[in-house]
């Protein structure tokens, strides 16, 4: 007499926050189905497969419940027992999805709160149904939970994801306090870069002091450091909405280029860089990306000094590395790889500095005019009513090309004509668009640079503006934020171009 086999029967539990309250709740659900599997003798206790503090609309991210799929799939369970639909998934897609694979492999599921076995004749309609009410409620909390992070935006409220950011503490009130232990960190982080340093060298830095990252990683990535040297919130301030979410159901986001509204909000927070430090990074980096791949710095001097025979950049060099005549000093790159040696000497950074010093107190002179200059330029860049016009000469110009490519599709659908012509004109068109976007772009980014430079001449003036006229000691911030470059002429000295468009030459 054969004896019936036992149907196979796991549980799946799922609560949707971390919370000491959802973990009661998420506990007591294992321990709930657990005991009523084993409680009926007809069915064969596998599993309870449980995810704890997993949200959200898609299946993606439960790793147990993929392990139930496999072993279902894998024939070691015939019946699911979960509390209900929206448990189970909540978009239409994901819950039909994983039904019908469960069903393909002849595992039922039995969903309590409404009743549903997934064999029966009515089920996978209702399923449908009820999926589709689950997969609505989540569009809108979804719709509920970004309109209020808007309203929040709109109030100058801002959102901060503490456990992935360094240097700041959730308050009493929500709102950001500094850690003072991380924020040691951002700072030298800043002073790294300000001496000369890349966002990679940066890394390993950090890697070597055994610092771990903002998610508590041993290991420092480049792009982690560039994001953390050009967060505005570092100096204060917040600019919101940077993202926005444009699927519901991915949880997919995109950066925000227009799409909805930004806010920025001023001394929004107590800032851990200055503003003007802060502002002096941003101009460094433009600057190190004009320079492209020639900057691999060490330095504060590195890619600002430049030989006057060959125009190739001062590098460092050390002499006697291994003994006590050790000594680091500064030589043109290019000094023996010509046919005839550059003429320049080589520094010290003793040398450097002295130099620097007195075409500083050389410029400080005539403070007043030299700001007055700078506003002067600044207010010129900022005027871009010339470039606008050309833009919109250029669109109007677009316009016409995209009207003739439009009639020469038409003609060419409604009447018969030489197919080599048709493609001869539209080619021609083509090129023709493609010459004015990429002429509009031009315009765009000229636009940019000009504001680039507009917003360094504000950074020299204010500076200008807060500091001593009589400097005696060396300023490596200061240096970084005033000097564009330093002619080195054979005899040592050093033709300073300040940021300005200023010249000073400096001589022993």
């Amino acid at each position: 007499m054969s004896q019936t086999r036992k149907r196979r029967v796991a549980a799946y539990a799922r609560v949707s926050t971390d919370k000491d309250e959802q973990i009661t709740s998420y506990k007591a659900q294992v321990d709930y189905y657990k005991k009523m599997i084993q409680s009926n003798e007809d069915w064969e206790y596998v599993d309870v497969y449980a995810d704890e503090g997993i949200t959200g609309t898609s299946t993606k991210s439960r790793k147990r419940f993929k392990e139930m799929i496999d072993d279902a799939v894998a024939g070691k369970i015939d019946l699911i027992i979960t509390k209900s639909v929206s448990r189970f998934a909540r978009n239409t897609v994901d819950t039909l999805v994983n039904i019908r694979t469960l069903k393909d492999a002849g595992c039922e599921c039995f969903f309590e709160e409404q009743g549903i076995w997934t064999f029966d004749s009515t089920g996978e309609l209702m399923i449908t149904m009820l999926s589709s009410i689950a997969q609505e409620e989540a569009r809108n909390i979804s719709e509920n939970v970004t309109w209020g992070h808007r309203r929040r935006f709109e109030d100058g409220k801002i959102l901060m994801s503490y456990k992935h950011f360094l240097g700041y503490d959730r308050g009493e009130d929500g709102t950001p306090v500094i850690n003072p232990k991380e924020a040691a960190i951002v700072q030298d982080i800043y002073t790294m870069f300000m001496q000369g340093k890349t966002p990679f060298a940066i890394a390993r830095a950090l890697d070597k002091r055994k610092i771990p990252t903002p998610m508590k990683k041993d290991h420092w990535s480049d792009s982690t450091i560039i994001h953390i040297l050009t967060n505005e919130k570092y100096k204060g301030d917040a600019l919101l909405q940077k993202k926005f979410t444009v699927d519901f159901l991915t949880k997919k986001t995109k950066k925000n280029e227009g799409e909805v509204p930004q806010y920025y909000v001023e001394g929004s927070h107590p800032a851990i860089i200055p503003p003007v430090e802060w502002e002096a990074v941003q101009a460094e980096f433009a600057r190190r990306k004009g320079i492209g791949k020639a900057y691999s710095g060490t330095s504060v001097f590195s890619a600002r000094l430049v030989c006057a025979d060959c125009g190739d950049f001062f590098g460092s060099k050390v002499w006697h590395s291994t003994d006590a005549y050790r000594k680091e000093i500064w030589r043109c790159n290019h000094k023996f790889s010509g046919e005839k040696k550059c003429s320049t000497p080589h520094l010290v950074a003793e040398q450097i500095q002295s130099l620097f010093l007195r075409a500083y107190n050389e410029l400080m002179q005539d403070r007043t005019q030299v700001i007055a200059d700078c506003a002067e330029m600044r207010d010129a860049l900022l005027d871009s009513s010339a470039i606008q016009a050309q833009i919109a000469k250029v669109d109007a110009e677009i316009e016409v090309t995209t009207a003739l490519v439009a009639a020469a599709v038409k003609e060419n659908a409604t009447l018969p004509q030489s197919q080599e012509e048709y493609h001869k004109k539209f080619a021609a068109l083509e090129e023709r668009f493609t010459e004015q976007k990429n002429k509009r772009a031009a315009l765009e980014a000229k636009i940019e640079e000009r504001k680039a430079r507009a917003h360094e001449l504000d950074l020299f003036m204010d500076t200008l503006a807060e500091r001593d006229l009589l400097l005696e000691t060396w300023d490596d911030q200061l240096w970084l934020t005033l000097i564009e470059k330093g002619t080195v002429l054979p005899d040592g000295s050093i033709n300073f171009l300040f940021k300005d468009g200023t010249e000073i030459l400096a001589a022993e």
